[in-house]
């Protein structure tokens, strides 16, 4: 069973109602679609009968009117003659077809009122068709957006994640351990160096006085042998 019974129900239908009743607004929404498609085509078809009717009676009608072209001069024919008579049945016979023409005259009007509203209809049933369409590509859009969304959520809250954080964190503390191992080997070596300048300065240091003192001696010794020959 279609979720509308006739054309009227879908005119009259709140979508936006329908669709927030049902459990399943996409489904809703295509099921809607469907059936608001189906009733178009035979709105189409209905329309496509008065329109061939519409030609039928034309073609009738201009088969009248030369029907009556044709009386009228046979009536006019028989007059010349002098047969009065026969432009009398002549007149009758036109006259017959007249009253045919007045009735396929009225039958086309109620063709054309009926074209018309098949027209409004299929106006208004498209417009209702493009709202349901338009219905549900916002529903397709919101609902991937929800599931985004779930799925962001379920990610943030999986354990697994947590796990990957904590083994992240631990990679990091085996990289810090790793660096400050390497690092290690340079303890002590900058503190020997600076030792070894400070002797090596004053040992120099040393060096300088020992040689001062030398050359006092040496030249106390070279004042003593001159003053011995004097």
């Amino acid at each position: 069973m279609g979720i509308f019974s006739r054309f009227t129900d879908i005119m009259n239908a709140n979508l936006n109602a329908l669709m927030d009743r049902a459990e399943d607004p996409e489904k809703m929404a295509r099921l809607m679609i469907q059936e608001m498609e189906e009733t178009l085509v035979e709105v189409r078809s209905s329309a496509v009968k008065s329109i061939a009717d519409k030609k039928e009676i034309e073609r009738r009608l201009a088969e009248l009117k030369d029907g009556q072209t044709e009386w009228s001069e046979k009536a006019e024919f028989a007059i010349s003659k002098g047969r009065e008579d026969l432009a009398k049945g002549a007149l009758v016979a036109k006259r017959k077809l007249a009253d045919q023409a007045d009735a396929l005259s009225a039958e086309l009007g109620h063709v054309e009122q009926a074209l018309a509203k098949y027209n409004d209809d299929m106006s208004k049933l498209q417009a209702k068709l493009e709202e349901a369409r338009a219905k549900r590509k916002s529903i397709e859009i919101r609902m991937k957006s929800a599931q985004k969304r779930v799925k962001i959520r379920q990610t943030l809250n999986d354990g697994r994640m947590e796990e990957a954080f904590s083994r992240y964190e631990n990679l990091e503390r085996r990289i810090d351990e790793l660096e400050a191992d390497a690092e290690s080997y340079d303890l002590g070596k900058g503190g020997a160096k600076d030792h070894s300048a400070a002797r090596s300065l004053e040992q120099e240091l040393a060096d300088l006085e020992a040689e001062n003192g030398v050359e006092e001696e040496l030249a106390a010794l070279k004042k003593k042998m001159a003053d011995k020959k004097k």
